[in-house]
């Protein structure tokens, strides 16, 4: 068969059925009465196997190797292509997020574009001062698309750059705060940390409401930021887990000033008193507790405060004892 036959059956153009001979990786073994040189069955089927090798992205000089070398062994090279997709991919990923990323910021001409590529740029350099200031611009300067502010926000460990990337989000209301909410599911603790942060940060019902959910979140790091957070907008919610961190000495001091501030109302001061006392009743805290439910129980207006400090003064550790007797003193001045 000539060459312009083959091309037509094959789909390979007869410039590429060129390129192949002139390589010696297919040539044509016969000859027709005429004297051209033409292309056996067995140099069709070898066609066929070259370009099944480059569909897998072999190079063509490994494609002869493959065809030619009696002791080629495939495994080492199929798992070099793996490895060489996967990174093709990850860049095409990454160049994907990007477009959409400047799609969503709608730019109006090339020059919003490339100012918001250049603000990309600078959320992924390597010095934390560049990352900062990008953070810091991105509010009124050059719009950024939300998604790589949030993902910025995730992933940054720099403390300095995290509360500019944090400031950043907390512009942006409930969609921000929605974005950040996704890292509340992130196999990574770093990340669910810094996504309730972020939300801590944030003002309004929306970041209220995703705060509350956060309090049912596996992740006791997560319970505890997001009741910190709900203690000092005044949802009562979060009394319980506070109160778990007075007694567990987890941020327990800012634990004790959110419930101090919870117990505004008379109501609720009697509530998170009853709760302080029931921790005490079970017997089971040691004596590191019991001073910390003290201290707490002394901003606690109210009665059931004041009965369980009463009994407190007697207690056998002489710095709780000390300390419940101190505060009775104290309301009673008042």
């Amino acid at each position: 068969m000539l060459i312009g036959d083959v091309a037509r059956r094959s789909g390979v153009s007869a410039r590429m059925l060129r390129h192949y001979d002139s390589l010696g990786l297919v040539r044509p073994t016969g000859r027709s009465g005429a004297g051209y040189r033409e292309y056996s069955d067995d140099d069709i089927r070898r066609i066929f196997h070259v370009e099944s090798l480059r569909s897998l992205g072999l190079s063509l000089r490994d494609v002869g190797r493959a065809l030619d070398d009696p002791g080629f062994t495939p495994s080492e090279l199929v798992d070099d292509l793996i490895l060489r997709t996967r990174e093709r991919v990850a860049a095409e990923t990454e160049l994907l997020t990007r477009l959409r990323r400047i799609g969503a910021a709608e730019p109006e001409g090339w020059e919003d574009v490339l100012q918001t590529v250049t603000l990309l740029h600078a959320l992924g350099s390597h010095s934390a001062g560049v990352r900062q200031r990008a953070a810091l611009s991105s509010v009124d300067e050059v719009p950024v698309p939300l998604e790589a502010l949030a993902e910025a926000a995730l992933t940054e460990a720099d403390p300095n750059v995290a509360g500019a990337l944090r400031w950043a989000m907390a512009q942006a209301g409930d969609e921000g705060g929605a974005l950040l909410a996704e890292g509340l599911a992130s196999s990574e603790p770093e990340v669910r940390k810094r996504a309730v942060l972020g939300i801590a940060e944030m003002p309004g019902g929306g970041a209220t409401a995703l705060l509350r959910d956060a309090l049912a979140n596996p992740d006791v790091v997560v319970r505890r930021y997001a009741a910190l957070a709900l203690g000092a907008r005044g949802v009562a919610e979060a009394v319980p887990t506070l109160v778990d961190m007075v007694v567990e000495e987890t941020n327990d001091v800012d634990a004790a000033d959110a419930l101090s501030a919870l117990a505004d109302r008379p109501a609720a001061a009697e509530h998170i008193a009853s709760l302080l006392v029931g921790r005490l009743a079970r017997g089971a805290v040691g004596v590191g507790a019991r001073r910390r439910l003290t201290e707490a129980l002394a901003d606690i207006p109210g009665t059931t405060a004041s009965r369980a400090l009463a009994e407190l003064s007697q207690d056998e550790d002489r710095a709780v004892a000390l300390t419940a007797a101190c505060v009775l003193r104290t309301r009673e001045e008042r």
